[in-house]
């Protein structure tokens, strides 16, 4: 063993002596081979030239193009209805559930089309455009399940939230000034074309007769009809705020040219469910 041990030191020695050499010999032949060559550059020289940067306006991003002063303009999403299947039971003549909401079912349609009377949406922007404050729907659209769970008075089984023809709202810093926003719904009237000129949309009338829910006789003229609830008036599940609030109904389909009514078929057909 001791003998073997010896011949593999001698061998090892012997081919790292000779390695050592030849490495050396070829680190020579490289070195001799090897060109280099200085790099010059000018100090304006550029080997990309970069553009000068060009300054862009930013486009407005979906809901800042829908702003009004500080207000997002309202659209009909803003009237979708507010039931919740997480709602409790509620105990009244018989146990009533809400619906699902706007997860489970659609605005009312017309043409195939999720729809709110256009009318209502033109004078709820007009409010925000003229006053600079924001406009708090508290009640826009109401399937026919919603209804009864807000509301299971017999006056409200007809409403015309069912139909997308009426909204509920009060102005944000105007709270406690309803008249405010009636003048100003007279004055879209007076203003605003198509309307200006014509007798029938620019003259408001008081409704004087006692089938409504109010103690304010309403305002109407040919299109809408203005309802001031006062703090003790019109509560009900969307409206368990503290403040007076102005109800919008339709009358008058302008571009149809006829009359705006509820039906059992408008507000139990006229809607999806998902």
């Amino acid at each position: 063993m001791a003998i073997l041990a010896k011949v593999l030191i001698a061998t090892t020695l012997i081919l790292f002596s000779c390695s050592g050499p030849e490495q050396s010999e070829q680190e020579k032949i490289r070195r001799q081979n090897a060109k280099g060559e200085f790099i010059y550059r000018k100090a304006s020289e550029k080997l990309y030239p970069t553009p000068i940067p060009k300054h862009y306006i930013r486009e407005k991003y979906p809901w800042e193009a829908n702003e009004q002063g500080t207000n997002i303009r309202i659209t009909k999403e803003y009237f979708r209805c507010n039931g919740s299947s997480t709602n409790p039971l509620k105990l009244s003549k018989e146990p009533l559930y809400d619906c699902g909401g706007k997860q489970r079912h659609s605005l009312p349609l017309q043409n195939n089309k999720e729809f709110v009377y256009p009318i209502l949406i033109d004078l709820l922007n007009y409010l925000q455009q003229t006053t600079g404050k924001k406009v708090i729907i508290t009640c826009g659209y109401r399937c026919p399940t919603h209804n009864t769970y807000a509301d299971d008075s017999t006056f409200n089984q007809t409403s015309k939230h069912m139909i997308g023809a009426e909204v509920d709202f009060y102005i944000q810093g105007l709270e406690n000034s309803p008249e405010t926003a009636v003048q100003l719904l007279m004055e879209f009237y007076k203003t605003t074309p198509p309307y200006k000129g014509k007798k029938e949309y620019e003259d408001f009338l008081l409704y004087e007769k006692s089938d409504t829910n109010v103690s304010t006789a309403p305002w109407y003229n040919k299109e809408i009809m203005i309802k001031l609830y006062k703090k003790t008036e019109g509560r009900d599940f969307d409206n368990t705020h503290p403040y007076p609030y102005i109800s919008i109904q339709v009358r008058f389909d302008r571009d149809k040219n006829e009359r705006v009514t509820y039906s059992w078929q408008k507000a139990f057909h006229g809607y999806m469910r998902y």
